[in-house]
């Protein structure tokens, strides 16, 4: 097998020995140290054999000394495959100038990995790696990757470690995550448990601070539920004598039955996209992040238009993309004309609408009922929602900061 490499790379020639004594050619060849094989007889004046190209031109001129004459039928290997571009110009430039370009192309970055990020996007760290110099089209040699990385992650506080590595045209950054610093629980600004919304307290639980109502009572949004100035009541045998308030930190949960109006509204009449039929295309070429506008600065000549964009990458065989991309843009002409919205559907769209919030706004509370009622107004459809809830509606706000909250009368306890 090696020595058909051999073969291979230096060239062979299949010659054609004929006359009187061929064999004392053969005897020549061999006396001379001249390289042959694949010897053949085709009669006893004529035999055929392979010898090397460098070797051919003596092997004729042994062939005249025992006056045999030797013809060449054919030659193999890479000088005889590239002898035959002597006269092909164009393709001896153009094998010139790939050759070049796998030379050349090999020192520069045509494809960026990024991997190890989960919540950080690979779009976030490849821009940040654009401005500290790392881009398809950089030439890799020059490219300073402990500096980018050190820079980069300066920008990324949310990375903790980057590595980038150079594989031919390939540039690999493996990136590290940090981990986030656990919120630690506030237990000492003091504050007080306000109503987020009014309604009727059902239940409270009440872990820390003094209950301002209790259940039964009606609440308005914003108002103190459970405060966080506690009374300290002095012994039972001390006369009577309070030893003043005590700022905590309120906290409990406080269920309540409330009630929620929503409303949304949409006109009766539309102006919607009607097509004209009417189209541009424009190409334009991305190679080594560089855009190349087929269509100069021509622009769109439509006053309104959608435009479809399309994107064919070219990819090698194991699926990762090169930087080469070929882009059509398609600007579709259209005016917009007024249509009637059918009533019935707009209402139902508005209703569906209005549950998605309500819900949202309840999050893990109930929503026990609900009652929609429509009207018309010019040419406008208002649905309005009124809903029956049960949910929690405790919401800890500290106390301002320096003065405090005053200690309420005992008598507002309820």
């Amino acid at each position: 097998m090696l020595q058909k490499l051999i073969n291979c790379l230096r060239g062979s020639v299949r010659l054609e020995v004929s006359g009187a004594f061929p064999e004392r050619f053969v005897n020549l060849c061999a006396q001379r140290g001249i390289p042959f094989w694949g010897m053949e007889w085709l009669d006893a004046n004529t035999l055929r054999l392979t010898v090397t190209r460098g070797s051919a031109r003596a092997a004729a001129g042994l062939g005249e000394r025992v006056q045999c004459e030797v013809r060449e039928l054919s030659g193999a290997g890479i000088p005889d495959f590239l002898g035959r571009f002597r006269r092909r110009y164009a393709l001896l430039v153009g094998l010139a100038l790939s050759l070049a370009a796998v030379c050349v192309l090999s020192r520069f970055v045509l494809t960026i990995d990024v991997e190890g990020n989960q919540s950080v996007s690979t779009v976030e760290i490849l821009t940040e790696l654009r401005r500290q110099g790392l881009r398809v089209g950089v030439y890799g040699p020059g490219l300073d990757t402990v500096q980018v990385s050190n820079q980069a992650l300066l920008q990324l506080p949310e990375l903790s470690w980057m590595s980038i590595n150079l594989h031919g045209t390939r540039a690999e950054v493996l990136v590290r995550e940090a981990i986030p610093k656990p919120e630690l629980a506030d237990d000492e600004t003091p504050g007080n448990v306000v109503a987020q919304s009014g309604g009727i307290i059902t239940r409270m639980e009440v872990l820390s601070g003094e209950p301002v109502f209790q259940v039964g009572d009606t609440v308005a949004a914003g108002e103190v539920v459970i405060a966080g100035n506690v009374k300290i009541e002095g012994p039972e045998y001390g006369g009577g004598v309070d030893l003043g308030w005590s700022q905590v930190r309120a906290a409990g949960r406080v269920y309540a039955r409330t009630w929620r109006t929503l409303e949304a509204q949409i006109p009766l009449q539309a102006r919607i996209k009607q097509y004209t039929g009417q189209e541009e295309r424009h190409y334009i070429l991305t190679f080594l992040g560089r855009r190349f506008n087929f269509f100069g600065k021509s622009g769109i000549h439509f006053p309104k238009y959608d435009k479809i964009s399309e994107t064919w990458t070219a990819a090698l065989p194991d699926g990762r993309e090169m930087p080469l991309a070929v882009t059509r843009e398609t600007a579709r002409a259209y005016t917009t004309v007024c249509v009637s919205v059918n009533q019935e559907q707009a209402r139902l769209l508005l209703e569906q609408a209005l549950l998605e919030t309500l819900e949202r706004e309840v999050g893990e509370g109930e929503v026990r009922s609900t009652a929609f009622s429509s009207s018309v107004e010019e040419g406008v459809l208002r649905v309005t929602l009124q809903a029956e809830c049960a949910e929690e509606i405790g919401e800890f706000v500290p106390l301002s900061s320096g003065t405090g909250q005053e200690s309420p009368p005992q008598s507002e306890y309820k």
